[in-house]
């Protein structure tokens, strides 16, 4: 039901109205997936640390070796000290923010509830934080390729106004120099004090242990189980292969697969989402209770809102008109536990990204054209939900039980 509402009560719900026209929450009708319990981990979490360190140097069924630097290789005392920084709201600003906060372990180290993150006093992020399972696997990093390893690709969150904070890194330095059980974690990791490439290498340590391959798809495609999927997802392989070309930008090969070509490219999407913020429209939609929508006037939301910014993609990073609009190719692995989709996650469920791609995209000037109308049946389109959700590592749940253990 949809009706718009008396005047006092638009002016109380101006505030909600700016925050939803610069955030995403899951829609009434869509079914959030089910937060990943550590309660199913059969395993231990006594020596987490080390179960971890071990994971990290353990090929994984599906995935390419994971390489780690010479200078920082996984121990167990790095990794403890990288969870426990990855977790720390102190190195925040005002104390209120941590990386975990944007990379929920029970939500696939990503964020369900919001489309953009938000940092401290919630000030606005353009981009949709992106799941932490096998990042150590992907180079560059970030949507738009800005950072090229884990040990640098901390210090953009940590300073930025609408994340962190910080006046500097030094400050951070500073501040974990100054603490007795920091000092003691680093010195037990590394033989030496907090500096700021200690502190990145913890973080990268802490990150590469949550490396998971073994699908369902990988048991069945490089492990020869044939009934680790259903005919369903068989059928929608063979349309990601074939009829709906998705393989030419999520790569599989014959050994491994990380579904990412890890190059840029723009699909129209970034194109129409900015053509969206230079048209809003004139109402917001808002829900306040089941079934109940106010449209709210959108000039409310500018009244009380700063601008939204633009996002040019991979153009930020090099400046060449050429990469105007284009992203890097998001990996599909353990997507079906890690929505919203898209860069902004502007899109709440698979089946509107399957949807938006059987379209042909946004067909704009300067779209990859690879971006054309697949013409799927609504039956393909089911099929290739399916094998999408074959994608979701096992062990999920230890990964929880691991950044949850104290």
């Amino acid at each position: 039901m949809t009706r718009r509402p008396p005047a006092l009560l638009r002016q109380h719900l101006a505030p909600c109205a700016a925050l939803l026209a610069l955030l995403w929450t899951v829609p009434a009708s869509t079914a959030a997936p089910l937060q990943i319990s550590a309660e199913t981990c059969e395993r231990s979490p006594d020596n987490w640390a080390e179960a971890a360190s071990r994971r990290s140097r353990t090929p994984q069924l599906g995935l390419p070796p994971l390489q780690h630097p010479a200078d920082n290789p996984p121990t167990a005392a790095r990794i403890a000290l990288g969870r426990r920084i990855f977790f720390d709201r102190a190195l925040s600003i005002n104390n209120t923010m941590s990386c975990a906060m944007c990379h929920v372990p029970e939500q696939g180290f990503a964020n369900w509830e919001l489309a953009t993150s938000i940092g401290v006093e919630g000030r606005s992020v353009k981009r949709n934080a992106p799941s932490l399972i096998n990042v150590g696997l992907l180079r560059p990093l970030f949507h738009d390729g800005r950072d090229p390893t884990l040990e640098t690709q901390f210090i953009g969150p940590l300073t930025a106004r609408n994340e962190m904070a910080n006046p500097s890194v030094g400050h951070v330095v500073a501040y974990l120099q100054e603490q007795a059980d920091y000092d003691r974690l680093f010195r037990e990791a590394f033989g030496a004090s907090a500096s700021l490439d200690r502190i990145g290498m913890a973080l990268a340590a802490y990150q590469r242990a949550l490396t998971l391959g073994n699908s369902s798809f990988d048991r069945w495609f490089y492990g020869g189980d044939s009934a680790a999927v259903s005919a369903a997802a068989k059928r929608g392989f063979d349309l990601f292969r074939g009829k709906a070309g998705c393989v030419s930008c999520h790569s599989i090969g014959p050994d491994d697969a990380l579904f990412t070509d890890q190059q840029f490219h723009d699909t129209g999407y970034g194109q129409m989402r900015e053509l969206a913020r230079q048209n809003p429209p004139e109402t917001l939609p808002v829900q306040v209770a089941p079934g109940v929508v106010h449209q709210i006037d959108y000039a409310l939301v500018r009244a009380v809102s700063g601008p939204r910014e633009a996002d040019l993609g991979r153009y930020e990073v090099t400046e060449d008109p050429r990469d105007r609009w284009r992203f890097r190719t998001p990996t599909l692995r353990n997507l079906a536990v890690s929505p919203p989709y898209m860069h902004d996650g502007g899109f709440g469920t698979l089946a509107e990204v399957i949807d938006f791609y059987n379209g042909g995209g946004a067909n704009l000037p300067g779209q990859d054209p690879r971006i054309r109308p697949l013409r799927l049946t609504d039956g393909e389109q089911r099929d290739l939900l399916s094998f999408l959700e074959t994608l979701t590592s096992s062990g999920l749940d230890c990964l929880v039980a691991e950044a949850r253990q104290r």
